[in-house]
């Protein structure tokens, strides 16, 4: 399939209130295949601006998904850490379709000199430790699960176990994400490869070399999160710590108590 015409995709979705038209993703990156969708991303002048088009698109065989950024949401890239993550990497490597004023350059060049000092650390900690508390429904769901042999709770615990807690670990460790299906690869490389934690993940998303069974996805997944309450325990904040480690013992707890009666 040919590459897309952007130049006629940026004069298709530009307005008079939009400062810049910007591509991103993996056609901005290079690393774009025949299914790969067309990231476009609109900065709006002002908060108000609600432009119809937005969304996901079909032109000439491609998914085209348009995406609107208002002043504030911009602003709250730099200053809220589990939005930096997911954002500053995808402005240094975006590519202007359009730029009015030069507003992109100047964007570019402030994510460019972005740097995650000690006040973004401590925001960071400070999210890491609330989500931390927000995952024990599904440790609760998990456990449960294993018990009744039930599929749905157990699938409830695998998300919140595998994409929940590497998601809380690339915000606390302030991993810059290249893309939106870079979050695995990147955060176990920050974790380390060959690390305990890393190992725990591809268990419990059921990627390792063996093929495994949803349970014991889910066994590994809430061992994970033992593990990670534990990396996490000098940043937990004072109201969150005496529910995270709790449920941290109760997975240990509950575990040996099932595999008794279970025999696995």
């Amino acid at each position: 399939m040919k590459q897309p015409d952007f130049e006629n995709l940026a004069e298709q979705f530009d307005h008079p209130d939009v400062r810049a038209l910007v591509l991103m993703g993996s056609y901005a990156r290079g690393d774009d295949g025949p299914f790969s969708d067309v990231d476009l991303v609109r900065f709006s002048r002002d908060e108000e601006t609600i432009l119809e088009d937005r969304g996901s698109h079909l032109i000439d065989g491609r998914l085209i998904v348009v995406s609107d950024v208002t002043p504030s949401q911009v602003e709250a890239a730099f200053t809220q850490p589990e939005l930096a993550v997911d954002v500053i990497q995808g402005l240094r490597l975006g590519r202007a379709l359009i730029d009015k004023d030069g507003f992109f350059v100047t964007l570019q060049q402030r994510a460019n000199s972005f740097r995650w000092d000690e006040a973004m650390q401590e925001k960071a900690n400070r999210w890491a430790s609330r989500q931390m508390v927000g995952w024990i429904e599904e440790v609760h769901k998990g456990l449960e699960g294993l018990i009744r042999d039930d599929v749905g709770r157990m699938l409830h615990a695998k998300f919140g176990c595998t994409w929940g807690l590497a998601r809380v670990m690339c915000v606390q460790r302030g991993v810059l994400l290249s893309g939106d299906n870079a979050l695995f690869e990147e955060v176990t490389h920050s974790m380390g490869t060959d690390s305990g934690w890393t190992q725990l993940l591809r268990a419990a998303y059921g990627v390792d070399d063996e093929p495994s069974m949803l349970h014991q996805q889910v066994i590994a997944g809430l061992c994970l999160y033992g593990l990670t309450a534990d990396l996490l325990k000098e940043v937990l904040q004072e109201e969150d710590a005496p529910m995270v480690m709790e449920s941290a013992a109760l997975i240990s707890d509950s575990l040996s108590a099932i595999s008794s009666l279970s025999g696995r």
